[in-house]
C-alpha cells in the first residue's frame, strides 16, 4: 500500500510536470517535432543528463530497488529491433501528438480526444501480445526466447 501510494504520488507529479510543460498539448509537441520549439528536447536532455549518472551510482553502490531486489542496468549494442521500435512509436507520437504519460494528462485536463490515444496505446499493446504469442521472439530482442503458442 505504501508503494502504490508513493507511485501515486510521483505519478501526480509527473503528470503535474508535463501539464506545466504543455507536453499534452498537440500544438506543443508539432511545433517541437517540427524543430520550432527546442523546449522539450532540452527537458528530456536534463532528465536523462540528472537520471544516467544517479543511476549508475546507485547501481554501483548495489542500492536494492523497492521491490527488495538489487538495482541491475541492462546495456545492449542498438539492433534492428530498437530502430523500427523506435520508429514506429516515433510516427505515432506525430500522427497523435501525444505519448503515454501525456495522453493520461490530456484526459485529465477535460481533453476528452485523449481517450482516442489511449485506446490506441491499448490496442497496440494487445497486438503485440499476440505477436508475441505467435512463436515469434519475445521482448527487444536482447533476450530471445520462444513462446509456445
Amino acid at each position: 500500500m505504501k508503494l502504490n501510494m508513493i507511485g501515486l504520488m510521483f505519478g501526480a507529479l509527473f503528470g503535474g510536470l508535463l501539464a506545466g510543460a504543455q507536453l499534452h498539448e498537440y500544438d506543443t509537441i508539432h511545433a517541437m517535432l517540427r524543430l520550432d520549439e527546442p523546449d522539450v528536447f532540452l527537458m528530456m536532455g536534463s532528465a536523462i543528463a540528472v537520471s544516467a549518472p544517479m543511476l549508475w551510482w546507485l547501481e554501483r553502490r548495489g542500492v536494492a530497488t523497492p521491490f527488495g531486489g538489487e538495482l541491475k542496468l541492462t546495456r545492449s549494442r542498438p539492433r534492428a529491433e530498437h530502430y523500427k521500435g523506435g520508429a514506429l512509436f516515433g510516427i505515432g507520437w506525430a500522427i497523435a501528438g501525444t505519448c503515454p504519460a501525456p495522453a493520461l494528462v490530456m484526459v485529465s485536463s477535460g481533453a476528452m480526444l485523449g481517450l482516442v490515444a489511449i485506446l490506441g496505446i491499448f490496442l497496440g499493446l494487445h497486438l503485440r501480445e499476440r505477436h508475441a504469442m505467435s512463436g515469434l521472439h519475445v521482448g527487444d530482442g536482447e533476450h530471445r526466447e520462444m513462446v509456445s503458442p
